[in-house]
């Protein structure tokens, strides 16, 4: 745990007491803090009771005795409307703050050369962190990964000189860390998301910039306009930035050139990394953003990249084993001429997201759909259509899904995940293909029968394995 020293002796309020909330309170009581910690939900409020924290309602309270409110981050803090602890706190001079900001104070206090990589930006942050994470720890470093990924920052270890700290960050923990600067800052991409919290793309894009703006070193994406905005911008204050692309021509940085991952001296001098084709874990073009931004991040960091020779790279790259639920191979069964694999992408829980597998996934494809549905449907995905096979509809979207279907693909009707596996397995068995894929991947949320789509993930997972004859992949 980080204990929050740097707040010893102050009053504190703490509002939202999930993980990183209750994380939070304990990690200022450790540093000699008070805290006086409220929730709006009163079974948020009756677990903090149970588990010891120091409730206060902070409706009632005199904020002149606080110094700072830390907020969860999914407390609106601007648009529609700010939360109203967010008003009292402004009323009395009290600033707003997350728990990614008493990690970044605890490391400018005690150890400001501990090396940090924060990454943000609209799709792929978890599977970026997770792989430079990986690649850290393939290389014998000290990792400690957490933020919107896994555990809440103030539960890792304390910063230390050696000891890598891999922080993913959302746009509503950015706008809670008024002093973020880490030694390298990841922006991948920039695309319109949370635009009620934010009010504007320019606005969101701005708090994006925010983890590259005072970073040691900004690596950022090219694929999009606003990236390549805050990299121009970088780049004329002579601040250290370095790039990486896949749709846009890259000049000097990183690149996915005829299949292969590279590093970019110069549109002439490419150094090979890997083969993109050879890593299952990171199928499609995103996955080679999100690899060339984990590979720039290493890279540029002497103590990181010193112990990892260029021939290990293929290797390193090859051993990550993805992230559950997104686009994950679980499994694969054999079949006359071939396999069949099976890909679980339960995390897809709308046509954005699911849009990635069918780029992955163009041809022979078994899709698994439906749930509860977003505004939308999978009218974007039509121009992917021409490569299912059979479309297998679950849950609350099958009429509406089988509507849009109509006329561009085998509609098969099933209601369940278990009957969807099943029927979207023998078909697959029986067809020609060499390498026929099935493919849940929702784009739906999960509400109408699973609790998450964690679970929903794990059912699948559990159907697959029952199969005779199958192949789990070694995670699974």
């Amino acid at each position: 745990m980080i204990r929050a020293t740097t707040f010893k002796g102050k009053t504190v309020a703490v509002f939202g007491l999930g993980a990183s909330g209750n994380a939070t309170v304990a990690s200022l009581l450790a540093g000699g803090a008070t805290v006086a910690a409220w929730d709006d939900s009163e079974a948020g409020r009756l677990a903090a009771e149970k588990a010891g924290l120091p409730l206060v309602d902070l409706s009632k309270a005199d904020w002149s005795q606080f110094s700072s409110l830390v907020l969860a981050p999914g407390v609106p803090l601007t648009n529609p409307e700010p939360h109203w602890t967010v008003k009292k706190a402004k009323a009395a001079g009290v600033e707003n703050i997350g728990d990614i900001e008493i990690f970044a104070r605890e490391r400018a206090a005690h150890c400001p050369d501990a090396p940090w990589i924060a990454i943000t930006g609209t799709n792929g942050k978890s599977t970026t962190t997770a792989l430079i994470a990986h690649i850290l720890r393939e290389a014998g470093k000290d990792v400690q990964m957490g933020g919107n990924i896994g555990k809440a920052i103030l539960t890792l270890e304390p910063p230390a000189k050696d000891r890598f700290h891999v922080i993913e960050m959302s746009s509503f923990q950015i706008d809670l860390t008024p002093t973020l600067n880490p030694t390298v800052g990841v922006l991948l991409n920039i695309t319109p998301d949370h635009l009620d919290r934010h009010g504007t793309i320019e606005n969101y894009a701005a708090v994006k910039e925010r983890v590259v703006a005072s970073a040691g070193l900004a690596v950022v994406g090219a694929d999009d306009a606003y990236c390549r905005d805050i990299a121009a911008r970088r780049a004329a204050a002579r601040k250290p930035t370095l790039v990486f692309g896949v749709d846009h021509e890259i000049a000097a940085g990183y690149a996915l050139k005829d299949g292969m991952l590279v590093a970019r001296q110069s549109p002439e001098h490419d150094c090979k990394l890997a083969a993109h084709a050879l890593l299952p874990a990171l199928r499609g073009n995103h996955n080679a953003q999100n690899a060339l931004a984990a590979i720039a991040a290493v890279r540029e960091i002497p103590a990181a990249a010193a112990v990892i020779h260029p021939t290990d790279w293929p290797k390193i790259l090859a051993s990550f084993p993805g992230l559950a639920h997104r686009m994950e191979e679980i499994g694969h069964l054999a079949k006359p001429g071939g396999k069949i694999l099976f890909i679980n992408d339960s995390k897809a829980t709308n046509a954005d997201s699911t849009e990635k597998a069918l780029l992955s996934f163009p041809k022979d494809v078994y899709w698994i759909l439906g749930g509860k549905p977003k505004d939308g449907g999978i009218e974007s995905l039509r121009d992917y259509f021409e490569g299912i096979r059979g479309a297998y509809l679950i849950g609350a979207a099958t009429d509406e899904f089988s509507q849009t279907l109509d006329g561009d693909a085998a509609i098969y009707p099933c209601g369940t995940l278990d009957v969807a596996v099943a029927r979207a397995t023998a078909a697959a068995l029986a067809s020609d293909a060499a390498e026929p894929v099935v493919l849940l991947s929702p784009a739906c949320a999960s509400y109408d029968q699973y609790k998450n789509f964690e679970i929903r993930g794990d059912h699948f997972r559990s159907l697959v394995s029952a199969l005779p004859g199958i192949t789990m992949s070694p995670r699974s």
